[in-house]
């Protein structure tokens, strides 16, 4: 079931990014035969070259932009208990799920252990030094 959808889900983006080559390719065309008789065979394959050059500097100064971490808040040293659950779930919401699973489930068997788990993330330990 899962690699059903997997290979739905790689079939149609290489669908979709052969749709846009398509696309690109055709205004690539257009724009030529727009420019051609104004500026001739050579200025229109510059003109184009030129817009294929601005299209892929935009578009890796939006992937440049994407790929950039978050800046983390410095200089917070008094952070509430509310803060660290919260900025954990945000940064590993994996691990997060997983420990909430292994507690319920530790919980059930011995309640002592749900206090421990508690305990164990109040008092936290040090982050560490980057």
């Amino acid at each position: 079931m899962i690699l059903r959808r997997i290979i739905l889900f790689l079939a149609s983006a290489m669908a979709l990014a052969t749709a846009a080559g398509v696309i690109v390719v055709a205004l690539a065309c257009a724009l030529y035969a727009l420019v051609e008789p104004s500026l001739g065979p050579a200025g229109g394959a510059a003109v184009v070259a030129g817009a294929a050059a601005l299209l892929i500097g935009l578009l890796g100064l939006v992937m440049a932009m994407a790929a950039r971490l978050p800046r983390r808040r410095r200089g917070r040293e008094s952070e509430s208990m509310v803060d660290r659950l919260v900025e954990f779930i945000r940064d590993k919401p994996v691990t997060t799920v997983a420990a909430a699973v292994a507690t319920g489930l530790l919980a059930v068997r011995n309640p002592k252990y749900l206090g421990a788990a508690f305990r164990a993330f109040i008092e936290g330990r040090d982050r560490p030094k980057r």
